[in-house]
């Protein structure tokens, strides 16, 4: 019998077909606020193109940059008002539910009009040689003729289909979206086609659609039930010219605006059923909703499924962005990072005391500009440009608990604090270590509103770049030849956006950790973590105190003991404790740590 390993390697060059993937960078919208907002991880195209890349699924050659699609083909489709409304900030506020302060308009149009030319784009080949094409951003199903809403400015498959229609294509289209929401935008929008057909599965009843073929499913349908359903609605699909599949990623267990609650595995199976029913149809699949952290694993999964028919799992501890940082640090040299060596005139008037000696180099290795390249090199510079910043420039100094890193950028003729780091190498458990003793990613632009509250310890709003900032950090500590990463998070959240990375050094600390997690999934993070900064949080009934201490990123072993974790974890149970009730148990809340 053949090994398991290589009839998997044969059927997947098996089944191997020419995908086009539509993609740009630019496909991450410049919306600092939305990840916390809606639970959007925004980098979910650039992880998707960079494993399809890097597994080697999809070639370099497979890959299409889209054009930004013309308001003349959007016209075709929505109101000139709704058009105009899209040029101000408070309109695409109400469409990503993020403050109208966070919306730097231009590049968040840019975005959507270059999702909207990889559609049309995608179409357009797909039609010439009758492959399945991809695109890593669209399927803006909830936008109508002149509405936008849920995240859908514009529709994109509607758009596609009219340009297409304009050029004189009149073959029937099938829309299939197994998006967990109803197609409510498409629907209106294809009202008048009578060649296009709308099949759905959904697991939210909106109320009934004109000329769609929808079934609602129950919410924890789960794997079994959704397939089946979705066999049945192949079976009822006429076969089409051309076919757009919307294969949402909100279909997942634990997203944060779907109910379906399949797996991984399920939401592949869905992929590969629909491929197979497709199969010499030219089709374009789009990523559509997806509010989990698993949302780019099922839009890579997608193009898995259609380039290779794989149905193998992402590995559960790859992480694209440490990957990809990876890669590029790489390509990177020391002497791009820090001083070459040879002696300059600087040097040799600071030493003869013409001019004061300067902090050249940050943890003896990085001077200014050679941490102003990295960042350059790992694109953090273009998301704060696309964010309304410009003119960067790093600096130095030393403040009373380590070397101190400070990044500014100009908006507005004025200079603005962006980035805030103290670091120092320091020795935890016996292996020395990056240490963070603050971070602070800061973007004046934006405002606290009741679309973006205050989180405690933030006297402005976040960049949404906390996870570029720590895959930079263990990057800083492979060069550096240190064992990992480690900071004290002053607050609840922090410690929760980092913990797919870091650990508690303390097991049994690890444990209450872990436990405070599971027990306060179903609260909202705002809400939990600032119960937690008010005392408003028990551990086994008395009252509960955030401790503050090391978690560490190790990127060898990790040097501690294991074991008392799950004991600890089993162990303690936590509990919210309404703001009036804890007033009259713990009193006042206690103030939040001071900022170095």
């Amino acid at each position: 019998m053949l090994p398991r390993a290589f009839l998997h390697r044969l059927r997947s060059w098996l089944h191997r077909r020419e995908v086009s993937v539509w993609y740009d960078a630019r496909y991450r919208l410049p919306l600092s606020g939305i990840e916390a907002a809606a639970g959007m991880e925004p980098r979910r195209a650039d992880y998707a193109a960079w494993w399809l890349g890097e597994t080697g699924a999809v070639p370099p050659r497979g890959f299409r940059a889209p054009r930004r699609i013309s308001y003349e083909d959007l016209a075709r489709v929505h109101t000139a008002e709704l058009l105009e409304s899209l040029g101000r900030p408070d309109t695409l506020a109400h469409v990503f539910a993020v403050d109208p302060s966070d919306v730097p308009v231009d590049e968040v149009m840019t975005t959507i009009r270059l999702a909207c030319g990889g559609t049309l784009g995608a179409a357009r080949e797909a039609l010439r040689t009758r492959a399945p094409a991809l695109n890593l951003l669209g399927g803006f199903h909830h936008a109508g003729p002149g509405s936008a809403g849920g995240f859908c400015p514009v529709n994109d498959v509607a758009v596609a289909i009219a340009a297409l229609r304009a050029e004189g294509f009149q073959g029937p289209v099938a829309v299939l979206d197994l998006d967990a929401h109803p197609p409510d935008g498409i629907a209106l929008c294809l009202e008048h086609d009578p060649r296009s057909w709308i099949g759905s599965l959904s697991g939210s009843d909106w109320g009934p659609l004109q000329r769609v073929d929808e079934t609602m499913l129950p919410e924890g349908t789960g794997d079994a039930g959704y397939l089946d359903a979705l066999g049945a609605l192949l079976a009822r699909m006429p076969r089409p010219a051309l076919a757009f599949v919307l294969a949402g990623g909100d279909v997942l267990a634990g997203d944060r605006m779907g109910r379906l609650g399949l797996s991984l595995r399920g939401a592949r199976r869905r992929d590969l059923l629909a491929a197979a029913e497709l199969e010499g149809v030219p089709s374009v699949w789009l990523p559509s909703g997806g509010y989990s952290g698993g949302a780019w694993r099922v839009l890579a999964g997608t193009g898995m499924a259609l380039a290779t028919g794989s149905d193998q799992p992402i590995p559960e501890d790859y992480d694209p962005l440490l990957a990809r940082f990876t890669t590029v640090s790489r390509e990177i040299s020391p002497g791009e990072l820090g001083e070459s060596g040879r002696l300059t005139a600087e040097d040799l008037e600071e030493a003869l005391g013409i001019r004061p000696h300067r902090q050249r180099l940050l943890l003896g290795f990085y001077t200014a500009a050679g941490m102003e390249h990295a960042l350059y090199r790992y694109g953090i510079f273009d998301q704060l440009e696309r964010l309304g910043y410009r003119n960067f420039r790093a600096a130095f100094d030393a403040s009373g608990l380590g070397e101190r890193v400070r990044l500014y950028g100009e908006a507005a003729g004025e200079e603005h604090l962006l980035m805030e780091l103290i670091l120092e190498k320091r020795r935890v458990l016996g292996a020395e270590v990056l240490y963070v003793h603050w971070l602070s990613l800061r973007n004046p632009r934006a405002q606290f509103s009741e679309r973006r509250p205050r989180l405690p310890g933030q006297d402005v709003p976040g960049l949404g770049l906390a996870s570029e900032a720590g895959s930079m950090l263990a990057r800083m500590a492979v060069r550096l030849g240190l064992a990992g990463v480690v900071f004290r998070p002053a607050h609840y959240h922090t410690a929760y956006a980092a913990r797919h990375e870091f650990a508690f050094v303390d097991p049994e600390r690890q444990g209450r950790f872990e436990a405070l997690v599971r027990d306060l999934q179903d609260v909202p993070l705002l809400e939990a973590t600032v119960a937690v900064s008010e005392g408003r949080v028990t551990m086994d009934g008395a009252p509960y105190a955030w401790e503050a201490d090391e978690m560490a990123y190790w990127l060898r072993e990790s040097p501690s003991e294991p074991g008392e974790v799950e004991r600890e974890r089993e162990r303690v149970h936590f509990a919210v404790v309404p703001a009036r009730a804890a007033a009259a148990v713990t009193g006042p809340a206690p103030a939040p740590p001071a900022a170095p």
